[in-house]
């Protein structure tokens, strides 16, 4: 299914400025590890920790980044490099309040490994829109 679909975003991505040599690879695992993270910051988030406010608030901004990334029309390389930004900059707050606790719960510390897969991921993805 995610080949289809991935096939199916890039055609529509042909036809917009900007976005003719994206790398479908490396923008689907971007989505992957979204889509990872914010499933570990919801279930970090209901452990009530202090952590709790940063995990909710990183698990909607890896949301709204794989929706974004599913849904390109209307997308310019400037506003995806911002939102990868801005991805990165939430995963980094999440991990760090986590890391605080990972050594007495495991559910942080899977936590803030799933926030820095996903910063990896996003770094990665803005590598390959900074070589195209």
């Amino acid at each position: 299914m995610d080949a289809m679909m991935m096939d199916a975003m890039s055609k529509d991505m042909m036809s917009m400025p900007g976005m003719e040599s994206m790398d479908m690879d490396a923008m689907q695992a971007c989505m992957d590890a979204c889509s990872a993270c914010e499933q570990a910051c919801t279930v970090c988030s209901t452990q009530m920790m202090d952590c709790a406010p940063a995990c909710m608030n990183c698990a909607d901004m890896c949301n709204t980044m794989m929706r974004s990334m599913m849904r390109m029309q209307g997308m310019t390389p400037a506003a995806m490099m911002a939102m990868l930004d801005a991805c990165i900059a939430m995963c980094q707050v999440c991990m760090d309040m986590c890391m605080a606790h990972a050594d007495e719960s495991p559910v942080c510390k899977m936590c803030a490994q799933a926030c820095q897969a996903c910063m990896d991921a996003c770094m990665a993805m803005k590598a390959t829109m900074a070589t195209a």
